[in-house]
């Protein structure tokens, strides 16, 4: 069956075409960075929770484990992005979305989370950045609204 055969294909292959934008491969590694570090910061808390003495074992580990559940998203979303599927976008930004607030929290804290905080908000920040720009966009085939063919 030819691709005017098949619409489907036509979907499919919408953003494919040459080679992948340089700004889509670095929000595709930058997403990845956030889910790498929830998977370690859940393993963290996770061990921790197990092995030392936490003032709620239970919490500790039900934070470790949520932690490593939640970077899913943007491993997921990582992955989409460098195979130039259109729907990595939306887990992408929602979150990047998500981390502002952390960064905003971290930032007003009084310790060393502040300098976590600083490189949360320029991540999160740059990866929007990324993700909403023209050659993102162009590239996952994402078409404006009105612009259906």
């Amino acid at each position: 069956m030819s691709s005017e055969q098949n619409p489907a294909q036509d979907i499919a292959d919408a953003g494919t075409a040459g080679p992948r934008p340089r700004r889509l491969t670095y929000a595709a590694a930058l997403a990845a960075l956030e889910g790498a570090a929830l998977v370690a910061g859940g393993v963290w808390i996770l061990v921790l929770g197990l092995t030392g003495d936490p003032d709620g074992r239970q919490q500790a580990v039900t934070g470790g484990i949520t932690l490593v559940a939640l970077a899913l998203l943007p491993l997921l979303a990582a992955r989409g992005l460098l195979l130039r599927r259109s729907w990595s976008r939306g887990p992408a930004v929602i979150t990047q979305i998500m981390a502002l607030p952390v960064a905003y929290n971290l930032l007003k804290a009084d310790s060393m989370a502040i300098p976590g905080g600083i490189a949360l908000a320029v991540i999160a920040v740059a990866a929007l950045v990324l993700l909403v720009s023209p050659a993102t966009t162009q590239a996952l085939g994402i078409k404006g609204p009105g612009r259906a063919e």
